[in-house]
Protein backbone atom coordinates (compact mmCIF):
# COMPACT_ATOMS: atom_id res chain seq x y z
CA UNK A 1 0.00 0.00 0.00
CA UNK A 2 1.31 3.43 -0.97
CA UNK A 3 0.27 6.70 0.65
CA UNK A 4 0.68 10.09 -1.04
CA UNK A 5 -0.27 13.30 0.72
CA UNK A 6 -0.86 15.21 -2.53
CA UNK A 7 -3.52 14.66 -5.19
CA UNK A 8 -1.48 12.33 -7.40
CA UNK A 9 1.41 9.88 -7.22
CA UNK A 10 4.75 11.39 -8.38
CA UNK A 11 3.19 14.84 -7.91
CA UNK A 12 6.12 16.75 -9.39
CA UNK A 13 5.70 15.03 -12.74
CA UNK A 14 3.43 16.14 -15.54
CA UNK A 15 -0.15 15.36 -14.50
CA UNK A 16 -0.68 13.09 -17.50
CA UNK A 17 2.24 10.96 -16.30
CA UNK A 18 0.83 10.74 -12.78
CA UNK A 19 -2.56 9.64 -14.06
CA UNK A 20 -1.03 7.00 -16.33
CA UNK A 21 1.15 5.65 -13.50
CA UNK A 22 -1.90 5.33 -11.26
CA UNK A 23 -3.72 3.49 -14.03
CA UNK A 24 -0.81 1.11 -14.57
CA UNK A 25 -0.38 0.48 -10.83
CA UNK A 26 -4.09 -0.28 -10.59
CA UNK A 27 -3.80 -2.86 -13.36
CA UNK A 28 -0.84 -4.43 -11.56
CA UNK A 29 -2.83 -4.71 -8.33
CA UNK A 30 -0.71 -2.15 -6.50
CA UNK A 31 -2.84 -0.39 -3.89
CA UNK A 32 -2.37 3.31 -3.21
CA UNK A 33 -4.16 6.22 -1.58
CA UNK A 34 -3.72 9.82 -2.71
CA UNK A 35 -4.64 12.97 -0.78
CA UNK A 36 -3.84 10.78 2.20
CA UNK A 37 -2.34 12.21 5.36
CA UNK A 38 -0.50 9.67 7.50
CA UNK A 39 -0.89 10.56 11.15
CA UNK A 40 1.07 7.77 12.80
CA UNK A 41 2.39 4.23 12.93
CA UNK A 42 2.10 1.92 15.94
CA UNK A 43 2.76 -1.70 16.76
CA UNK A 44 -0.30 -3.91 16.92
CA UNK A 45 -0.26 -7.67 17.55
CA UNK A 46 3.29 -8.02 16.28
CA UNK A 47 2.63 -6.02 13.12
CA UNK A 48 2.45 -2.34 12.20
CA UNK A 49 -0.70 -0.25 11.97
CA UNK A 50 -0.55 2.83 9.75
CA UNK A 51 -3.12 5.47 10.63
CA UNK A 52 -4.12 7.75 7.77
CA UNK A 53 -6.94 10.04 6.71
CA UNK A 54 -8.60 10.55 3.32
CA UNK A 55 -11.41 13.08 2.80
CA UNK A 56 -11.83 13.46 6.54
CA UNK A 57 -12.23 9.72 7.09
CA UNK A 58 -9.72 8.11 9.43
CA UNK A 59 -8.51 4.68 8.36
CA UNK A 60 -5.93 2.07 9.31
CA UNK A 61 -3.73 -0.23 7.27
CA UNK A 62 -1.97 -3.26 8.80
CA UNK A 63 1.41 -4.30 7.42
CA UNK A 64 4.78 -5.82 8.35
CA UNK A 65 7.16 -3.08 7.18
CA UNK A 66 6.97 0.67 6.63
CA UNK A 67 9.25 2.58 4.27
CA UNK A 68 9.12 6.32 4.88
CA UNK A 69 10.08 8.69 2.07
CA UNK A 70 9.16 12.27 2.88
CA UNK A 71 12.10 14.26 1.53
CA UNK A 72 15.35 15.35 3.10
CA UNK A 73 16.76 18.27 5.06
CA UNK A 74 20.36 19.51 4.93
CA UNK A 75 22.57 18.56 7.86
CA UNK A 76 24.64 21.73 7.78
CA UNK A 77 23.81 23.52 10.99
CA UNK A 78 26.41 21.89 13.23
CA UNK A 79 29.44 21.27 11.02
CA UNK A 80 31.20 24.60 11.58
CA UNK A 81 30.24 26.45 8.42
CA UNK A 82 29.65 29.59 10.45
CA UNK A 83 33.24 29.43 11.71
CA UNK A 84 34.60 30.04 8.23
CA UNK A 85 31.76 32.25 7.01
CA UNK A 86 30.21 29.96 4.41
CA UNK A 87 26.75 31.20 3.46
CA UNK A 88 23.68 28.99 3.48
CA UNK A 89 20.17 29.84 2.34
CA UNK A 90 17.09 29.88 4.57
CA UNK A 91 16.63 26.13 4.10
CA UNK A 92 20.21 25.41 5.18
CA UNK A 93 21.69 24.56 1.77
CA UNK A 94 25.13 25.93 0.90
CA UNK A 95 24.96 28.72 -1.67
CA UNK A 96 27.11 28.23 -4.78
CA UNK A 97 27.57 29.78 -8.21
CA UNK A 98 27.56 27.96 -11.52
CA UNK A 99 31.10 26.70 -10.90
CA UNK A 100 30.12 25.33 -7.45
CA UNK A 101 32.14 28.01 -5.65
CA UNK A 102 30.91 29.13 -2.26
CA UNK A 103 31.34 32.67 -1.02
CA UNK A 104 34.62 31.61 0.63
CA UNK A 105 37.59 31.36 -1.69
CA UNK A 106 38.86 27.83 -2.30
CA UNK A 107 35.73 26.18 -0.88
CA UNK A 108 33.34 24.35 -3.22
CA UNK A 109 30.08 22.50 -2.56
CA UNK A 110 28.62 19.85 -4.88
CA UNK A 111 25.68 17.47 -4.69
CA UNK A 112 22.78 17.40 -2.26
CA UNK A 113 24.43 19.88 0.10
CA UNK A 114 23.82 22.79 -2.29
CA UNK A 115 20.19 21.82 -2.87
CA UNK A 116 20.15 22.69 -6.57
CA UNK A 117 18.69 19.39 -7.79
CA UNK A 118 19.22 16.39 -5.56
CA UNK A 119 19.98 13.70 -8.12
CA UNK A 120 23.12 11.57 -8.39
CA UNK A 121 23.86 12.45 -12.02
CA UNK A 122 23.54 16.15 -11.24
CA UNK A 123 25.97 15.80 -8.34
CA UNK A 124 28.42 13.96 -10.59
CA UNK A 125 28.41 16.73 -13.20
CA UNK A 126 28.70 19.38 -10.49
CA UNK A 127 31.77 17.56 -9.21
CA UNK A 128 33.33 17.60 -12.68
CA UNK A 129 32.71 21.35 -13.02
CA UNK A 130 34.19 22.00 -9.57
CA UNK A 131 37.27 19.87 -10.29
CA UNK A 132 37.88 21.54 -13.66
CA UNK A 133 37.49 24.97 -12.07
CA UNK A 134 39.92 24.10 -9.29
CA UNK A 135 42.43 22.79 -11.83
CA UNK A 136 42.13 25.95 -13.91
CA UNK A 137 40.69 24.13 -16.90
CA UNK A 138 38.04 25.52 -19.20
CA UNK A 139 34.62 24.32 -18.09
CA UNK A 140 30.92 24.97 -18.59
CA UNK A 141 29.13 26.38 -15.53
CA UNK A 142 25.84 24.76 -14.56
CA UNK A 143 23.16 27.42 -14.38
CA UNK A 144 20.05 25.68 -15.74
CA UNK A 145 18.59 22.88 -13.65
CA UNK A 146 15.23 22.80 -15.40
CA UNK A 147 16.76 21.03 -18.37
CA UNK A 148 18.23 18.21 -16.28
CA UNK A 149 16.74 14.73 -16.77
CA UNK A 150 14.66 13.36 -13.89
CA UNK A 151 14.03 9.62 -13.72
CA UNK A 152 11.79 7.42 -11.59
CA UNK A 153 12.67 3.74 -11.58
CA UNK A 154 9.27 2.15 -11.16
CA UNK A 155 7.42 -0.13 -13.56
CA UNK A 156 6.64 1.47 -15.95
CA UNK A 157 9.66 3.74 -15.95
CA UNK A 158 9.21 7.52 -15.88
CA UNK A 159 11.56 10.14 -17.29
CA UNK A 160 11.10 13.86 -17.78
CA UNK A 161 13.03 16.98 -18.65
CA UNK A 162 12.16 20.65 -18.85
CA UNK A 163 8.76 22.11 -18.03
CA UNK A 164 5.54 20.27 -17.36
CA UNK A 165 2.41 21.37 -19.19
CA UNK A 166 1.14 23.12 -16.06
CA UNK A 167 4.44 24.93 -15.47
CA UNK A 168 4.56 26.18 -19.04
CA UNK A 169 1.02 27.53 -18.78
CA UNK A 170 1.79 29.18 -15.44
CA UNK A 171 4.69 31.00 -17.11
CA UNK A 172 2.36 32.27 -19.81
CA UNK A 173 4.09 30.38 -22.63
CA UNK A 174 2.03 29.63 -25.72
CA UNK A 175 2.54 25.90 -26.13
CA UNK A 176 1.85 23.06 -28.51
CA UNK A 177 1.85 19.45 -27.38
CA UNK A 178 2.49 16.18 -29.13
CA UNK A 179 1.50 13.03 -27.26
CA UNK A 180 1.46 9.49 -28.63
CA UNK A 181 1.03 6.04 -27.04
CA UNK A 182 3.98 3.68 -27.05
CA UNK A 183 2.09 1.33 -29.36
CA UNK A 184 3.21 3.52 -32.27
CA UNK A 185 6.66 1.98 -31.78
CA UNK A 186 6.41 -1.60 -32.97
CA UNK A 187 9.20 -2.67 -30.65
CA UNK A 188 7.04 -1.91 -27.60
CA UNK A 189 4.55 -4.47 -28.89
CA UNK A 190 7.30 -6.96 -29.76
CA UNK A 191 8.77 -6.87 -26.24
CA UNK A 192 5.35 -7.11 -24.60
CA UNK A 193 5.31 -3.61 -23.11
CA UNK A 194 2.88 -1.63 -25.30
CA UNK A 195 1.84 0.83 -22.61
CA UNK A 196 2.54 4.42 -21.61
CA UNK A 197 3.24 7.38 -23.85
CA UNK A 198 5.72 10.00 -24.99
CA UNK A 199 4.76 13.66 -24.65
CA UNK A 200 6.63 16.62 -26.12
CA UNK A 201 5.90 20.25 -25.22
CA UNK A 202 7.06 23.10 -27.46
CA UNK A 203 7.02 26.87 -27.41
CA UNK A 204 4.48 27.64 -30.12
CA UNK A 205 6.24 30.87 -31.09
CA UNK A 206 9.66 29.31 -31.74
CA UNK A 207 8.99 25.58 -32.01
CA UNK A 208 11.68 24.97 -29.40
CA UNK A 209 11.16 21.89 -27.24
CA UNK A 210 10.73 23.11 -23.66
CA UNK A 211 9.66 19.87 -22.01
CA UNK A 212 9.25 16.15 -22.54
CA UNK A 213 7.63 13.45 -20.43
CA UNK A 214 7.87 9.72 -21.05
CA UNK A 215 6.27 6.84 -19.19
CA UNK A 216 6.83 3.37 -20.53
CA UNK A 217 9.54 0.88 -21.51
CA UNK A 218 13.10 2.21 -21.13
CA UNK A 219 11.86 5.77 -20.59
CA UNK A 220 14.97 6.54 -18.55
CA UNK A 221 17.16 5.74 -21.56
CA UNK A 222 15.02 7.60 -24.09
CA UNK A 223 15.04 10.95 -22.29
CA UNK A 224 18.68 11.63 -23.22
CA UNK A 225 17.68 12.45 -26.78
CA UNK A 226 15.51 15.30 -25.54
CA UNK A 227 18.32 16.51 -23.29
CA UNK A 228 20.61 16.92 -26.29
CA UNK A 229 17.80 18.59 -28.23
CA UNK A 230 17.26 21.14 -25.46
CA UNK A 231 20.99 21.80 -25.13
CA UNK A 232 21.03 22.75 -28.80
CA UNK A 233 17.73 24.68 -28.52
CA UNK A 234 16.22 22.24 -30.99
CA UNK A 235 12.65 22.14 -32.25
CA UNK A 236 10.07 19.42 -32.72
CA UNK A 237 10.76 19.66 -36.45
CA UNK A 238 14.37 18.59 -35.90
CA UNK A 239 13.21 15.82 -33.59
CA UNK A 240 10.81 14.19 -36.01
CA UNK A 241 12.77 14.85 -39.21
CA UNK A 242 15.78 12.98 -37.84
CA UNK A 243 15.67 9.36 -38.95
CA UNK A 244 15.25 6.95 -36.03
CA UNK A 245 16.16 3.30 -36.42
CA UNK A 246 13.35 0.76 -36.78
CA UNK A 247 12.25 -1.10 -34.79
CA UNK A 248 13.22 0.92 -31.71
CA UNK A 249 11.40 2.43 -28.78
CA UNK A 250 12.82 5.82 -29.75
CA UNK A 251 10.32 5.94 -32.60
CA UNK A 252 7.67 6.89 -30.04
CA UNK A 253 9.67 10.01 -29.14
CA UNK A 254 10.08 10.86 -32.83
CA UNK A 255 6.34 10.43 -33.39
CA UNK A 256 5.53 12.67 -30.41
CA UNK A 257 7.65 15.37 -32.01
CA UNK A 258 5.74 14.91 -35.25
CA UNK A 259 2.40 15.05 -33.42
CA UNK A 260 3.16 18.59 -32.23
CA UNK A 261 2.65 19.83 -35.78
CA UNK A 262 -0.03 17.25 -36.68
CA UNK A 263 2.41 15.25 -38.78
CA UNK A 264 2.31 11.96 -36.88
CA UNK A 265 2.04 8.99 -39.21
CA UNK A 266 1.17 6.16 -36.84
CA UNK A 267 -1.26 8.01 -34.57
Amino acid sequence: MMFEMLQHLVPREDEDVSIELERQFGQQGIEFATSAGVSGVEKKDGRLAVQYEVSGKKQEFICDKVLLGVGVQPNTDQIGLENVGIKTNDAGYIEVDGNMRTNVGGVYAVGDVNGKLQLAHVAFDQGVVAAETIAGHETTPIDNYTNMPRCTYCQPQIASIGLTEAQAKEQGINIKIGKVPFQVAGKSVAIGEPYGFAKVITDDDSGEVIGAHIIGPEATELIAEIGMLQLLEGTNLELHKMTHAHPTLSEAVKEAGAAVSNEAIHF
